[in-house]
């Protein structure tokens, strides 16, 4: 059966990234949740998908007057002060709450909503025997270009949720060789096809078991030659039910959704 991927957790519904949003994507009956690993400035690991704060979070009002507004310019003590749930309430992303599908006792608690550590997010998971998928987030060249793959792992073996309970995903795939020479237990994903105008996706010589693919450059023919090759394949961001239907019958492993709440059956 094809696994529904929850992307940055129950998205459409909640405040993404969120423990929030993983627990609610828990409970539509989603078979992993997907989220994404920043990095703070003094050097601790965040699920955050944005370079910048401003979009998710009410760093502008906490911290006013600030040169920067990029995750990697908090230190975790001042990310930790963060609002991360009512930016959700105000600008309602996916009409959700417009169409009447979160009640008011949800949507307030959402005003609580914190940003994640990875160390949270990975308790989380295990706590709820459970799977998740995380993104390495490269914004920047950084010294020590290695920090977040090598201190990602470290974190992983620490939480204690079995190795087969994780996959890590990158666009920059040099993390991923790494993570694969480091800890071949873990699966790792090559995420391929940022932009929509980047067609066709380059595969390389296939060197990764799974390739997380942008569902807008996919055809029947690039999914044959992918499994020829012995390779999965997931589809993001898949949110129309016509359109999941699709590539299920194609033959995708998986598909990354923003609604997981509609696709539980599918799994």
């Amino acid at each position: 059966m094809v696994k529904v991927i929850a992307h940055r957790g129950a998205r459409s519904i909640a405040p993404e990234n969120t423990l929030m949003a993983a627990e609610i994507a828990f409970k539509t009956g989603a078979g992993l949740w997907e989220t994404d690993v920043n990095t703070t400035l003094d050097g601790h690991l965040i699920l955050f998908h944005d370079k910048s704060l401003l979009r998710c979070t009410n760093a502008a009002s906490k911290f006013p007057s600030r040169a920067s507004y990029n995750v990697k310019d908090f230190s975790i003590r001042e990310i930790m002060q963060l609002d991360a749930g009512s930016y959700f309430i105000d600008t309602d992303p996916f009409l959700q709450i417009f169409k009447g599908n979160i009640s008011k006792e949800r949507l307030a608690s959402f005003k609580k909503a914190f940003i994640p550590t990875l160390e949270q997010g990975l308790l989380f998971t295990k706590k709820m025997n459970w799977k998740i998928n995380l993104e390495l987030k490269r914004f920047c060249q950084a010294d020590n270009d290695t920090y977040i793959p090598d201190k990602t792992l470290e974190i992983i073996r620490g939480s204690g949720l079995p190795l087969n309970r994780v996959a890590i995903s990158s666009f920059y795939h040099e993390w991923l060789y790494r993570v694969m020479k480091k800890e071949p237990e873990i699966e790792v994903q090559a995420l391929v096809g940022e932009n929509d105008t980047d067609h066709p996706p380059e595969f390389g010589d296939y060197a990764f078991p799974t390739y997380n693919i942008n569902a807008c450059l996919v055809d029947s023919d690039m999914i044959k030659r992918l499994k020829a090759r012995g390779r999965k394949i997931n589809l993001y961001t898949v949110n129309d039910p016509k359109e999941f239907s699709h590539f299920a019958n194609l033959g995708v492993d998986g598909m990354f959704t923003d609604f997981p709440q509609l696709f539980s059956a599918k799994i």
